[in-house]
């Protein structure tokens, strides 16, 4: 599928769906960068579908705790719980799972919205990577892996089917994937780190036309469409539902320290195409919670206007499957580096099953989501 500009225009004047409605009665919901924006607005409305807990996983305990009062007010709902994260830090991720692991039960539905732009000069984080790079992609998916035994011991348990939902963009419909990116020993490497930016700043920008900070941002959201496809390739269980949603061109904060020149064209942007930071929330509840009557086709999707549509051509395309894979090999081996773990956990839950292609519970287990 292709995008145009007409499409993308369509697309933002049309009257988004009504939020979606479920009953989320005794589980447990973790959504990243729900203190605002989209993330705050996903929260409140899965705080009226009364969760057994709800999870606001915030950077800035400040803004957090302004969050959760707000949302109590709001909604009244008696269950939400702060907890801290930062994306830009990795021991963050694993203090973060590890409590998980101590204090949070199940694991139903997990968001991951937290988002950041990169900085107009080039930066690293503390643990060498650039920072966008890093919350966008890196801690979002060592989060999630880190997590994946609990939400699939919650489907054994429970009888139901956990969701794993990753905010990506419809810019992906314009992204590709450079070849000198490719051709590196490291690719994430190459362009997400210091040691590299030299290279980047050589190669990349002459065959894209962008600055590395720009292009970093540009390729993330077909590397999370990318992310999102090959896990549910190597997810050889059916009880854990993971896809990627397009919250569309909405109102946002994330955008509030572009220079002077650039606000003034996103300001008149959002004046003639933006959509409420409430209206693109119901994309990200809606893959959470809907489309109970085609799950099937939920699996490894990518959603916009609450809906599976198809992603671009080129991720689909036979090239696109041989940088899926590419891309795949490389972040297990850079996140396992990161966290030992991530290695045990991808050999028992993802690897081990590609060859067998058996599920990874028993057939006693399996009788009992026969009805589910």
């Amino acid at each position: 599928m292709k995008l145009g500009l007409s499409q993308f225009i369509t697309q933002q004047l049309t009257p988004p769906a009504p939020v979606v409605q479920a009953d989320l009665k005794g589980k447990t919901v973790i959504i990243t960068g729900a203190n605002n924006g989209i993330g705050y607005e996903a929260t409140k409305h899965f705080a009226r579908m009364k969760p057994g807990k709800l999870i606001l996983a915030c950077r800035s305990e400040e803004r957090g705790v302004g969050a959760l009062e707000k949302l109590k007010e709001e909604t009244s709902c008696d269950t939400a719980e702060l907890w801290l994260l930062d994306l830009a830090k990795f021991d963050s991720v694993r203090s973060f799972a590890q409590r998980f692991e101590r204090e949070g039960g199940r694991l139903d539905i997990l968001v991951e919205n937290a988002g950041i732009l990169p900085e107009s000069k080039y930066a690293i984080t503390d643990d060498g990577w650039e920072p966008c790079f890093q919350v966008n992609y890196l801690s979002s998916s060592l989060l999630f892996l880190l997590l994946l035994p609990r939400m699939i011991k919650t489907a054994v348990e429970h009888r139901t089917r956990p969701r794993l939902v990753i905010v990506s963009s419809d810019v992906h419909y314009w992204a590709t994937i450079p070849d000198q990116l490719l051709a590196a020993h490291r690719p994430l490497r190459f362009y997400g780190s210091q040691d590299n930016f030299s290279i980047i700043n050589k190669t990349q920008v002459h065959v894209c036309r962008m600055t590395p900070q720009q292009l970093i941002s540009f390729l993330l959201s077909v590397i999370n469409v990318f992310f999102i496809r090959a896990l549910n390739e190597r997810l050889q269980t059916t009880y854990l539902i993971a896809n990627a949603v397009n919250p569309g061109y909405c109102y946002s904060h994330i955008r509030s320290t572009f220079p002077w020149y650039k606000a003034l064209v996103d300001w008149v942007m959002e004046k003639a195409l933006a959509r409420t930071a409430e209206e693109g929330s119901r994309n990200l509840v809606w893959a959470a919670v809907g489309g109970k009557e085609q799950e099937d086709k939920l699996r490894g999707a990518y959603i916009s206007m609450t809906q599976v549509v198809e992603p671009s051509d080129y991720v689909i395309d036979e090239e696109g499957q041989g940088v899926q894979d590419l891309l795949w090999d490389d972040l297990i081996k850079e996140l396992s580096k990161i966290e030992p773990e991530v290695r045990v956990i991808v050999q028992k839950y993802l690897t081990a099953a590609m060859d067998s292609k058996e599920e990874l519970v028993s057939p006693l287990t399996l009788s009992a989501f026969a009805n589910i």
